[in-house]
């Protein structure tokens, strides 16, 4: 008779091949089955292209430039996305390859390639680009998944029950408690028990309250106990942030994955780099440059050719194998060599999977923003060590799920959450140190049981000339604000919220004149909107040239500045919401700002929903409730 974990971990399982088949569904329906006029429409292939530069990257990665020629349409491309390479012209139209977008904007794409070499045929033009399924990181969840689920009398079947409820952890007494006066008695005692750990540790932080900082604390005391410390997160950005403070604690920090994936800032700490920077990599890219001119070689021979030619060719391949197999056996040892110098290795969740860690022995592996990894992607770091540290909160961004069914059963489930449901005790971080206490109050009251606490040192900052209170509920309520409908991306946006909202921005802008303004950014949960705000703000002389951010909510977390507006865009008759029900979502975009936050949203549509009347409720208690017509002059 199976266990009660196995049986659950059984059903992640299940739920997680019903996530795959609906995302495999939805690529095949959107990029698979339409024909090439109507994945360009909608954004989905780029064609025709001109190859505007090609070349080779850190660690010898071949990589193309492109840039569409006629179509001007918005895509949905991203950085980090795969995409499929392929030739339209005749005799060549069977050639393809796969690649990852390291950088996209309207016209312009710059892709890594699966590849050493880059093929003739992309030269010759006739490209066209298409989203790409990437099933690798499904195969990796459900190699994970089969490992936990079969773990037998060994430390992943023990971390198994330990993370599954099944035991709580245990802490071994530490004789002088950890007291780093940089850090708060909550941040303090988090620190002190993962040093203390001896299994799992669980540290919740709610926004502001100096996660990360934590965390860069206890790993730094990790690595002066440990050889090496795992560290891993689930999105590139946050493995970024975390390379780059951990690098700044002087240590030495390794970034693993796709550099296609990795922002410019801190390239100089991946593993390509730190190869390409080795005196050693010289010899191995000369090797590689051989063995690629005999691949070559050996392709110049075609099909009709005699038996010296056919010797000559075989040969070339001969030749081509041999380097190869020498650059291969000179790499990996220098790859162990810069691995095992590392104090820290980080990598995204999936990335921990690579095959460069296999020889690699974790003692702790740190998972931050555990709340937003799907289950199955959590054990894939897991099953490399023998201590858990997990690190996020549940009451902001969650995994994305596209699965309506896997979602009804639970798949958005994270491990942090079955965590701090089951453990008697975690540790809170009480203090936040981003926002004034207005700001904070509603998150604090709603999510957090009001346990949270601002920092005498951000409780009342407020912007200069601010008149009002630092939370300020913009209502377009009777005004026809009706949102519109992108057809061809069926995304919600409106233009009026954006006039109300510039003409809010104008006003600070006049109370600032000369004095520089405070850091400000737009968001909105729809990316319609954000788009449209974006392209008139470019053509708006007074802003153009001011650094406003615009982005969704997903984009902007981890985020902050000085002065937040959030445009809603729902309003509409019959009250649908849509998006913001997400309230986890609202919860991240309320936190963002430090001194002035206004919501600009229609009360009629969003008021019958708890949580928004709540909100609307406590901004007149607290806050400030104007109406659009105030702007309207």
């Amino acid at each position: 008779m199976k266990s009660d974990i196995i049986e659950e971990l059984q059903q992640v399982n299940k739920l997680l091949q019903l996530e795959k088949k609906a995302e495999l569904d939805q690529f095949i329906n959107m990029v698979k089955k339409l024909p090439l006029t109507e994945r360009k429409k909608k954004g989905l292939t780029w064609y025709p292209l001109d190859l505007a530069q090609s070349g080779f990257t850190y660690g010898d990665r071949a990589f193309i430039t492109v840039r569409r020629t006629l179509d001007k349409n918005p895509h949905q491309f991203r950085a980090g996305k795969m995409v499929r390479i392929y030739s339209m012209l005749d005799g060549e139209s069977q050639r393809e390859k796969l690649g990852t977008v390291q950088f996209v904007d309207r016209q312009k794409m710059k892709i890594i390639l699966n590849s050493k070499d880059i093929p003739d045929w992309i030269r010759k033009g006739g490209l066209a680009i298409d989203l790409a399924f990437d099933e690798r990181s499904f195969q990796e969840m459900e190699k994970a998944m089969n490992k936990v689920i079969n773990a037998n009398g060994d430390r992943l079947a023990e971390l198994r029950s330990i993370l599954l409820g099944k035991e709580m952890p245990s802490f071994r007494l530490v004789n002088h408690p950890i007291e780093f006066t940089n850090l708060n008695p909550s941040q303090n005692k988090a620190v002190q028990q993962v040093v203390a750990s001896e299994n799992v540790t669980i540290i919740h932080g709610p926004p502001g309250t100096g996660k990360t900082t934590t965390l860069t604390y206890a790993i730094k005391l990790l690595s002066q106990q440990e050889a090496c410390v795992l560290v891993t997160a689930p999105s590139n950005t946050a493995v970024d942030l975390l390379t780059e403070r951990l690098a700044a604690m002087d240590l030495t920090v390794v970034r693993v994955g796709n550099i296609s994936r990795v922002d410019e800032s801190i390239m100089r700490h991946t593993l390509d780099a730190r190869l390409a920077a080795h005196p050693d990599s010289k010899t191995i890219k000369k090797v590689k440059i051989q063995a690629a001119e005999a691949r070559r070689n050996a392709q110049k021979y075609k099909r009709n050719f005699g038996q010296r030619e056919r010797g000559k060719r075989s040969e070339y391949w001969r030749e081509a194998k041999e380097l190869s197999a020498w650059a291969n056996q000179l790499e990996e040892r220098l790859i162990e060599q810069v691995l095992h110098s590392a104090h820290v290795i980080t990598c995204t969740l999936v990335g921990s999977s690579n095959r460069v860690l296999d020889r690699m022995a974790f003692r702790t592996v740190v998972i931050d923003e555990a709340a937003q990894g799907l289950e199955p992607a959590t054990w894939i770091p897991i099953s490399r060590a023998s201590k858990v540290v997990l690190t996020g909160d549940p009451y902001q961004l969650p995994p994305t799920v596209k699965n309506r069914d896997a979602q009804r059963k639970g798949f958005q489930t994270t491990l942090l959450e079955k965590c701090l449901e089951r453990y008697d005790q975690v540790n809170l971080l009480n203090t936040q140190y981003r926002m004034h206490q207005t700001i904070m109050g509603f998150s604090n009251q709603r999510f957090y049981n009001n346990q949270l606490k601002a920092d005498a040192s951000v409780a009342t900052e407020r912007l200069l000339f601010d008149e009002n209170t630092p939370i300020v509920y913009i209502d377009t309520a009777g005004c026809g604000f009706d949102e519109k409908v992108n057809p061809q991306y069926k995304s919600r946006y409106s233009p009026d919220e954006y006039n109300i909202l510039r003409e809010h921005l104008y006003k600070v802008m006049a109370q600032y004149g000369d004095i520089p303004l405070p850091t400000i950014a737009i968001i909105s949960p729809y990316r319609e909107q954000v788009v449209y705000i974006q392209d008139q703000i470019k053509e708006d002389p007074d802003l153009a040239e001011l650094p406003i951010t615009v982005d969704t909510i997903d984009g902007f977390q981890g985020q902050e500045r000085e002065l937040i507006y959030i445009s809603l865009v729902r309003s509409n008759s019959k009250m649908e919401i849509g998006f913001l029900k997400d309230y986890r979502r609202m919860n991240v975009a309320m936190t963002r700002a430090k001194k002035k936050l206004v919501v600009i949203g229609d009360s009629a549509t969003i008021g019958n929903d708890p949580f928004y009347s709540d909100f609307l409720e406590y901004c007149e208690q607290h806050g400030t409730y104007q109406s659009a017509w105030e702007y309207m002059q």
